[in-house]
C-alpha cells in the first residue's frame, strides 16, 4: 500500500514539474498529508494535500524560512533557497514517548523577539510586540523574578513591592507600574484584572512556572484588546501534553528566610479529551520583618474535540494569598537599616476565582471563529494603619478596605484569509461585551495585631460604602493588506461605548484636638457617565529580505476616569473630583530581524502623547497644615524614546564549534524622555513626567553545554521622580526621587534525564535600593527591595508507560 501511495505522489509531482513545491514525508518516506507549513516571512500558511504536496505561489521570493508541524511528529524550522532547486522534501520524525516540557538551551540558535504577523486569532503585523517563551529563559520562576523574566523586553519599569512574587507590577514607556494597570492584563486571552474597565489593577498574576509564554503588544494593541495606553500583556498557560494520557511534573523550591514553593502539574490527552491541572503552594517569612505570607494557586482546564474543526475548552483558576505588610520607611530610616519594619499590624489578602469557556470552530483553512466567555468573582482586603510613616502607630482601630468584584464578559472574533493577486490578506472582526460590578467599603477594623478582616460597624461604616457598576460594548476590526510579498499595510478601528456609575455614601467627620467628634455628616451620591467614541490606527511593514523588516504604526488610546478612584479616603493623597478622561496616541518606528544564527535584534523609536494626563502634584492642606499628593489632570505630556534589544550567540562566529555549546549575550537598552507640555502652571511646566527613568539597561550572559546552563543578569534603572513638581524629598517619604540602582542575578540549571536541578542567587552583590514610594498599601513611604537571597529547586517529571495517543477526532 505504501508503494502505491508513493508512486501516486511521484506521479502527481511530475504533473507540476515546473512549479516550486514542497513535499512532506514521514520518516519512512511515506507521503504525509495535513502537515502545516508556516512561512515566517509573510504569514502564509499551507496544508499539504493527500499526496503530501503543496505548491508555492509565484509571488514568493526564493529564499524562505518555514516552521513545519504535523500532529504526533516533531516540529522543525527549515530554510531553503528555491533558486537552487524547485522542490523541497521535508521529512518528519515521529515523537518518541519522552518528556514534552524540556528546557531549550542556546544550542538551538538565535530566535526572534516578536510575535508572528498573524497568531491564533490576533493580528500583530507591523506592531511592536514581544514574546517571552518561558522554557527558553533562565530565571527564578519560583519567585516570579520580573527582572529576569522580562529581561528581553525593552523599556519595562518594574516595581518590586514584594520579593516573593505574589504580584507583578510593570510599566512601559514611562507609564506607572502600579498593579500593571496601564496594561490590559489577560490570561489565555481573557481579562483577569479586578475590573478591566472600572478598576484595571492586576492583583492576580499566574505563577511563572505555570506559564508557556508571555505575549506583549504595545499601545497599538488598543484596537483589538482595549484602549489602554500601555498595551496588552497576555499570560499563556501551559497546554496538556498531546502525546500521553498521563504526564506528571513536580518542582520543589526552598530559599532564604523560610521560603518554600511546591508546584505540581498533571496533564494528558486521550482521544477527543484533554486535561491539565496545575497547583502551587508558596509560603515564607520574606527578607524584611513583618512580611510573612501564604499563597495558593490552582488552574484546571478540560478540552473536548468532538470533530476536527471544533474545539471546546473550559477552565477555572483560583488564587489566594494572605500577606503581612512591613510598611514603608522614611529616607533616614532606609539609610539606617533598609531591612527594618516599623509597622506590624498591616495585612493584605486577595481571593480570586476565574471561570472561562472558549469555543473555536474552523470552517476552513481560511475562515476561523472564536468566542470566549469569562467571569471574575473576587475579593481584596487591606487592613492596617495608613497614617504618615513619621507617626508612631497609635495602636488604635485600623483602616479596613474591602473590595468585591463580580464581572462577566464575552469576546467573539472571526478571522478570514483570502488572496488577491497571489498575496494572502487577513481580516479580523470582533465584538466585546463586558459588565463589571465593584463594591468598595472603607471603615474601621479591630485594634489588634492579627489579620482580622471584620468591620467594627459593618452597618454604618466610618468612611464610605459604594457600588460601581460599569458596562462596555465594543466593536473592532483590523485588516492586513498584502500589496506584495514584502509590503503590507494594517489599518484598524474600534468603536467603544462605556458607561460608568456610582451609588453609595461617604462620611466626613471633624474632630477637635481632644478627639471629640464635632461634625459627622454623610453624603449620598448617585453618579452616571456615558461616552461613545471611535479610535483608529494604521501600521505598515516592509520586509527588506527574508529575515529583516522595517515596521511602523500609530494608534489612538483612551483611558476613562472611573468613580471608584474618587471615594477612597487616604490622608496621604487626595483625588480631584473633576478628573477628566485621558486621550492620546502611541507611534512606533522600528527595524528588527536576524542575521544568520549570530544575532537577533529589534530597534525602535516611539512617541507617546497624553492629553489630560493624570498625575500627582504636591498641595498644602490648610486644615491639617501638611503637604499631600493630589491626583489630578496635570496637563498634556509626551514621552519620546528609543527601545532596543539584541541577542548575540558568540560561538556561532566559529564554523567548527559544536552546537552542544552556546555562549549568548542579551543586551536590552532604552532611553525615555518624558515631559509635561502645554501648561501655564509654573509648578510643572516642562517638568519631567513622574515614574520615567531616562535609562533602563539590562544585559545577561548565558553559557550552556548540553544540559548545563549558567546565566547572569545585570540590571540598571535610572533616577525617577514620583510627582509632577519633581520634588526631591518630603518628610513623609511619599514624594521625592527614586534614585538610580543596579542589581545582579545568577542562575544555574542542570538536567539529568527526568530530573532538573536549579539554583538562583538574586541580588548577588547585596545592594541596598528601592523601586517605589507608596502613598498607601503596602506603605506609605519607601518600599525597600530584597537584599541577597538564595534558592534551590528540584524538579522531576515523567510520562505514563502507556502507549502514546495519536488518534485524531473524526
Amino acid at each position: 500500500m505504501r508503494l502505491i501511495v508513493l508512486i501516486l505522489s511521484l506521479f502527481y509531482v511530475q504533473l507540476h514539474a515546473q512549479s516550486r513545491f514542497i513535499q512532506t514525508l514521514d520518516e519512512n518516506g511515506t507521503a504525509l498529508s495535513d502537515a502545516s507549513i508556516y512561512c515566517l516571512q509573510n504569514s502564509y500558511e499551507f496544508k499539504s494535500n493527500k499526496q503530501g504536496v503543496f505548491f508555492l505561489p509565484d509571488s514568493l521570493p526564493n529564499l524562505l524560512n518555514f516552521s513545519c508541524y504535523a500532529e504526533a511528529y516533531q516540529t522543525q524550522t527549515i530554510s531553503f533557497d528555491f533558486s537552487k532547486g524547485h522542490s523541497l522534501q521535508i521529512k518528519f520524525a515521529i515523537l518518541e514517548n519522552q518528556l514534552t516540557s524540556v528546557e531549550v538551551t542556546g544550542s538551538e540558535g538565535i530566535g526572534k523577539f516578536q510575535m508572528k504577523g498573524v497568531e491564533d486569532m490576533g493580528v500583530y503585523e507591523s506592531k511592536k510586540s514581544e514574546k517571552i517563551e518561558i522554557t527558553k529563559i533562565s530565571a527564578n520562576l519560583a519567585t516570579n523574578n520580573s527582572r529576569q523574566i522580562y529581561g528581553k523586553v525593552a523599556g519595562i519599569n518594574i516595581w518590586e513591592s514584594t520579593g516573593s512574587g505574589l504580584s507583578t507590577e510593570l510599566g512601559g514607556r514611562g507609564l506607572s507600574p502600579e498593579r500593571s494597570s496601564n496594561f490590559n492584563v489577560r490570561q489565555n486571552g481573557y481579562d483577569i484584572s479586578a475590573d478591566a474597565l472600572g478598576y484595571p489593577d492586576a492583583y492576580y498574576v499566574p505563577p511563572a512556572a505555570a506559564l508557556k509564554q508571555i505575549e506583549i503588544v504595545r499601545g497599538a494593541s488598543s484596537l483589538q484588546y482595549g484602549t489602554q495606553f500601555g498595551g496588552i500583556i497576555n499570560y499563556q498557560l501551559q497546554e496538556p501534553s498531546e502525546e500521553t494520557l498521563f504526564h506528571f511534573k513536580i518542582r520543589q523550591t526552598a530559599g532564604s528566610y523560610g521560603f518554600s514553593n511546591t508546584h505540581l502539574q498533571l496533564d494528558g490527552t486521550k482521544n477527543k479529551f484533554s486535561y491539565i491541572s496545575i497547583s502551587q503552594y508558596k509560603r515564607g517569612n520574606a527578607w524584611r520583618g513583618n512580611s510573612g505570607f501564604d499563597s495558593w494557586f490552582s488552574y484546571n482546564k478540560v478540552g473536548f474535540r468532538p470533530i476536527e474543526k471544533l474545539s471546546i475548552d473550559a477552565e477555572y483558576t483560583f488564587y489566594y494569598y494572605l500577606a503581612q505588610q512591613a510598611g514603608g520607611l522614611t529616607d533616614r530610616l532606609f539609610e539606617e537599616n533598609d531591612q527594618q519594619s516599623i509597622r506590624d499590624r498591616n495585612f493584605f489578602r486577595i481571593n480570586w476565582h476565574l471561570p472561562q469557556i472558549e469555543i473555536n470552530y474552523k470552517f476552513s483553512s481560511r475562515l476561523k471563529f472564536q468566542t470566549i466567555t469569562f467571569g471574575l468573582i473576587a475579593q481584596r482586603d487591606a487592613l492596617g494603619f495608613l497614617g504618615n510613616i513619621t507617626r508612631v502607630d497609635p495602636l488604635e482601630e485600623r483602616d479596613l478596605l474591602v473590595d468585591y468584584y463580580k464581572n462577566f464578559g464575552n469576546e467573539t472574533r472571526l478571522m478570514y484569509k483570502y488572496k488577491i493577486f497571489g498575496n494572502l490578506n487577513t481580516f479580523v472582526i470582533g465584538a466585546r461585551f463586558y459588565k463589571g460590578n465593584t463594591q468598595k467599603q472603607q471603615g474601621l477594623g479591630s485594634d489588634g495585631f492579627d489579620a482580622n478582616f471584620s468591620y467594627l460597624n459593618p452597618n454604618n461604616l466610618e468612611n464610605s460604602d459604594y457600588t460601581f457598576p460599569s458596562r462596555n460594548i465594543a466593536l473592532f476590526a483590523e485588516h492586513i493588506f498584502k500589496f506584495t510579498a514584502r509590503w503590507s499595510v494594517t489599518p484598524g478601528v474600534r468603536l467603544e461605548n462605556i458607561a460608568t456609575n456610582a451609588k453609595g455614601y461617604y462620611r466626613e467627620i471633624t474632630e477637635d484636638l481632644a478627639g471629640n467628634i464635632l461634625i459627622d455628616t454623610s453624603f449620598n451620591e448617585i453618579l452616571r457617565k456615558k461616552r461613545t467614541f471611535v479610535i483608529s490606527g494604521i501600521g505598515s511593514s516592509f520586509k527588506i529580505n527574508e529575515s529583516q523588516e522595517v515596521y511602523a504604526s500609530i494608534s489612538q488610546n483612551y483611558r476613562a476616569v472611573n468613580f471608584n478612584d474618587l471615594r477612597i479616603l487616604n490622608v496621604n493623597a487626595q483625588v480631584d473630583p473633576n478628573l477628566e478622561d485621558e486621550k492620546g496616541f502611541n507611534a512606533d518606528f522600528g527595524y528588527r530581524g536576524s542575521y544568520k544564527d549570530l544575532i537577533a535584534f529589534d530597534i525602535s523609536a516611539f512617541y507617546l502623547f497624553y492629553r489630560n494626563r493624570i498625575g500627582f502634584t504636591l498641595e498644602y492642606d490648610s486644615v491639617r497644615f501638611n503637604l499631600y499628593r493630589l491626583r489630578t489632570n496635570v496637563s498634556s505630556s509626551r514621552n519620546i524614546g528609543v527601545e532596543s534589544v539584541f541577542e548575540i550567540d558568540y560561538l556561532r562566529l566559529g564554523e567548527k564549534v559544536s552546537k552542544d555549546f552556546s555562549f549568548k549575550q542579551l543586551i536590552n537598552f532604552s532611553y525615555i524622555d518624558g515631559r509635561y507640555t502645554g501648561t501655564k502652571e509654573s509648578a510643572f511646566r516642562n517638568k519631567k513626567v513622574e515614574l520615567v527613568p531616562n535609562v533602563i539597561f539590562r544585559t545577561s550572559l548565558g553559557f550552556s553545554w548540553k544540559e548545563l546552563v549558567l546565566s547572569s543578569q545585570f540590571s540598571y534603572v535610572g533616577q525617577q521622580f514620583t510627582d509632577a513638581t519633581n520634588s526631591l524629598q518630603s518628610a513623609d517619604a511619599v514624594n521625592g526621587i527614586v534614585p538610580s540602582y543596579f542589581v545582579m542575578d545568577l542562575s544555574l540549571k542542570y538536567e539529568i534525564k527526568k530530573l532538573t536541578i536549579e539554583g538562583n542567587i538574586n541580588n548577588l552583590l547585596n545592594n541596598s535600593y528601592f523601586t517605589r514610594r507608596a502613598t498607601g498599601y503596602p506603605g506609605p513611604g519607601i518600599i525597600p527591595s530584597d537584599r541577597r537571597t538564595f534558592y534551590l529547586t528540584l524538579g522531576y517529571q515523567f510520562n505514563s508507560p502507556f502507549s502514546k495517543n495519536t488518534s485524531k477526532p473524526n
